[in-house]
């Protein structure tokens, strides 16, 4: 049913208890323990980890609204972990019967991959209680793809007895803060959360690596602590490996083919023998390689809520971070990891 189809008086009371709820989950917020972050803004924690306001007024959204499908699929990482790559990756996949490897309209020459896999906290939950899915096909065939950068804690309520499937990518650390690091000083007209001016630091022209580095060891950064929200999905793989699958993006630039056959054999759609004869692995990982998405006209000069689509494509290397550390940042952050991880099995 088109908006315009629904009554008044019904539209009327839709937009005044989403009003309510809205009202409510903000007195709720406003109880919680914050603090101020290295863009200025306020971030609060709730069972665990830290959100802006307005994503944490999200997330009860997606908590009562979402309805999993048993063929729904979710992509999930840390920012700036390998997102961009990891949903190219896996629609290329999961659509190759319908959207041919070869052919000259793929969607993903034409669109960015963050307007094809949209984030369930930040696309649709963020914007409506209420968002309509409709649009999203689901089928065996053609199932319905979400991201998220929420912890599977966040995850586990609505997905509660669900047998879709996640997919989450990690990346080393130091190489997360670095890539961080970048993508907010290319977006430094970008605002960070939905707070009044009063609420922010102003005056500050760069973003301090630094103080980042500070914030991501005390695990006061957004979506963090870093090591819970990874540990969250690896014990997740562990105890349910058939709905959740932990990649390594080190792992994934080591050996590209053998983790996109693991990718394709997780998402039950595994190559055939005549697919992999006639390149198909490697066609996938050609048309989602940085190199190639980067090199769109889509990805040079299109945008998404203020945000360049090129600031998403920079080295993709692994271990850029011995750039930009001095011997005692490196230390430090090593030290805390592995003390988080102490006993987990999970090592980078």
């Amino acid at each position: 049913m088109d908006e315009k189809d629904i009554p008044r008086n019904l539209r009327e009371e839709e937009e005044e208890e989403e009003e309510n709820l809205s009202e409510e989950t903000k007195s709720s917020i406003s109880s919680l323990p914050w603090e101020i972050d290295y863009l200025g803004n306020k971030l609060f924690k709730y069972q665990g980890y830290w959100y802006y306001e307005d994503i944490l007024q999200a997330i009860p959204n997606f908590h009562k609204s979402f309805q999993p499908q048993e063929t729904d699929i979710i992509v999930a990482a840390f920012p700036k972990s390998g997102t961009t790559w990891l949903k190219a990756l896996t629609f290329a996949l999961i659509q190759r019967s319908k959207h041919p490897l070869e052919e000259d309209n793929h969607p993903l020459l034409s669109h960015n991959p963050h307007e094809i896999v949209p984030y369930l906290e930040l696309d649709l939950y963020l914007k409506s209680s209420k968002p309509d899915l409709t649009k999203f096909l689901s089928s065996s065939l053609s199932p319905r793809l979400f991201s998220t950068h929420m912890s599977l804690d966040a995850l586990k309520a609505p997905l509660k007895e669900s047998s879709c499937k996640i997919v989450y990518v990690c990346r080393n650390v130091k190489d997360v803060l670095v890539s961080l690091w970048h993508f907010l000083n290319a977006n430094k007209g970008v605002e960070w959360g939905d707070f009044s001016q009063s609420e922010k630091i102003s005056g500050v022209d760069d973003h301090s690596f630094e103080a980042m580095f500070e914030s991501f060891c005390n695990g006061v950064t957004l979506y963090g602590p870093f090591e819970d929200h990874a540990l969250s999905y690896w014990q997740g793989s562990l105890e349910d490996p058939k709905h959740v699958l932990f990649m390594m993006y080190e792992e994934f630039k080591a050996e590209p083919r053998t983790q996109v056959k693991r990718l394709a054999e997780f998402l039950d759609c595994p190559f055939t023998k005549e697919e992999e004869d006639s390149g198909s692995v490697d066609k996938i990982l050609e048309l989602c390689s940085l190199s190639n998405l980067s090199s769109l006209e889509i990805n040079k000069t299109g945008t998404l809520d203020g945000v360049d689509f090129k600031t998403y494509f920079r080295k993709g290397q692994v271990g850029d971070w011995k750039s930009y550390m001095t011997p005692e940042m490196v230390n430090k952050i090593d030290m805390i990891i592995e003390e988080k991880l102490k006993g987990s099995g999970l090592k980078f």
